[in-house]
């Protein structure tokens, strides 16, 4: 009999700390699962997530009297949202298949859409991951976000594709089958290559649809990035929206031609890019960064509450340069990305494993590391660290929009120097195909960063 009652006595503690835990709205926790290159149907989701095919209309439930009261002057007032072909009720989430009407029979790979509409009116958000198929941090922030939404407290809708490009995600690639860069096509073309007709579909069947854009990358080729957003801080709406991110750092960037965060700007959708570690492998910090800046968005949109404590200031960099290696050999870094560093500090060491000269790097003034390489073996020439100097606020107001800082460490054409803000450091050297030249999309040479 003691033994049953003490049984019991801990049985009533249990459940009264369950009770406790449940008041306070402390949620179950669920093991992360991160799906790998090569299994699109594997593309998991929470085990309590609705059935994407599957219309959820909380209207029929029994209301819980949590719902909160939304301004409806942020979002569009029409009580209807229609996307591929689809009408969604408020407070369903639904998966789409999208894929390439023209594709080969039996060899298209569809590309999923998710779409959760809010309870009440707002902008549509849209997030876009793995435009290059190797770039796997992006796919595990939009399914954090997507699976993590509260519906019936959202306001607006939030949209995202978790793999753009489903043809290299499978294969553990950048590229599209036909070798291109899909970040170089859009808006595209109906008509054009592979590549072009592609970013033409997509853009024009979902991208369109946004309001607001998320572009989210990581670094290539074995480079890594800080979590930081590029921006063109020139346009007055994308420079608003860089600023809703919490304390992410933003580089001021007009991004490469053919972009999709250039082709969303120019036909009047606010679009930044949202760059988070370095290709083919899941990092925890890199994710739960990009996460927090997303979660962070929607509290700024008001769509939906985030609960957040203070934020150091954001740091933005309008001046930035990439530090390269001359000679050839095994890089090996010194300092780590996001580090602070001086003028003439030792970034990294270069060494030829044959005979055995070194090569040091400098750092070419104070700034901050915001992309580096990884140690490996490198060429003459190769970007290994990419360093920005936080610009203040009248720096700011006295840089041109027109200065924008190269982001791309393969670009063809010379990095522009920002002699406003950095009178100390040398301009690069203009590359021999002349200064502002495009890279041959055509070609098998590596492209362009992002």
């Amino acid at each position: 009999m003691p033994a049953s009652i003490a049984g019991v006595k801990r049985l009533l503690l249990t459940t009264i700390a369950l009770c406790a835990l449940a008041a306070q709205g402390v949620p179950a926790q669920e093991p992360v699962r991160h799906t790998a290159p090569g299994s699109l149907k594997q593309f998991s989701r929470e085990p309590d997530a609705p059935d994407p095919e599957t219309v959820e209309n909380p209207e029929a439930a029994e209301s819980t009297g949590t719902a909160l009261e939304r301004d409806e002057s942020i979002g569009p007032e029409s009580g209807e949202f229609s996307i591929l072909g689809r009408t969604l009720e408020p407070g369903e989430f639904r998966q789409f298949n999208w894929q390439l009407d023209t594709a080969m029979a039996g060899l298209s790979v569809p590309t999923p859409v998710l779409v959760a509409r809010g309870q009440f009116p707002g902008p549509t958000l849209c997030l876009v991951a793995a435009v290059h198929g190797d770039e796997l941090n992006g796919v595990e922030i939009v399914r954090r976000i997507m699976f993590g939404l509260e519906r019936e407290k959202l306001a607006g809708t939030v949209l995202g594709i978790p793999i753009a490009n489903a043809f290299g995600f499978l294969r553990g690639s950048r590229y599209l089958p036909d070798r291109r860069d899909l970040n170089r096509f859009f808006p595209g073309s109906a008509d054009g290559s592979m590549a072009s007709r592609f970013a033409y579909a997509l853009f024009e069947q979902v991208i369109r649809e946004c309001n607001v854009l998320i572009d989210i990358h990581t670094g290539s080729f074995n480079r890594t990035n800080l979590p930081q957003l590029r921006a063109d801080l020139g346009d007055d709406a994308v420079l608003k929206l860089s600023r809703q991110f919490g304390e992410m750092a933003v580089l001021h960037s007009e991004g490469p031609g053919g972009s999709l965060r250039g082709a969303a700007a120019d036909i009047g959708i606010p679009t930044v890019t949202l760059e988070a570690g370095g290709p083919s492998q899941f990092q925890a910090n890199a994710v739960d960064a990009g996460v927090e800046a997303i979660e962070t968005l929607l509290d700024r949109l008001e769509m939906l509450k985030q609960f957040r404590m203070f934020s150091a200031p954001q740091p933005v960099f309008y001046d930035s340069t990439w530090v390269r290696a001359e000679s050839g050999g095994i890089l090996l870094a010194e300092v780590e990305l996001g580090d602070e560093v001086s003028k003439g500090q030792r970034l990294a060491t270069v060494t030829d494993p044959i005979e055995n000269r070194r090569e040091t790097l400098y750092a070419p003034f104070r700034g901050r590391i915001l992309g580096m390489a990884l140690n490996q073996v490198v060429m003459p020439g190769f970007a290994a660290f990419h360093i920005g100097r936080a610009t203040t606020d009248s720096e700011a107001a006295a840089v041109e929009p027109e200065t924008s800082v190269t982001e791309d460490p393969d670009a063809a054409g010379p990095m522009p120097s920002a002699e406003t803000l950095a009178p100390e450091m040398e301009a690069e050297p203009e590359s021999e195909s002349g200064p502002g030249s495009e890279p041959d999309t055509e070609s098998d040479t590596e492209p362009e960063d992002t």
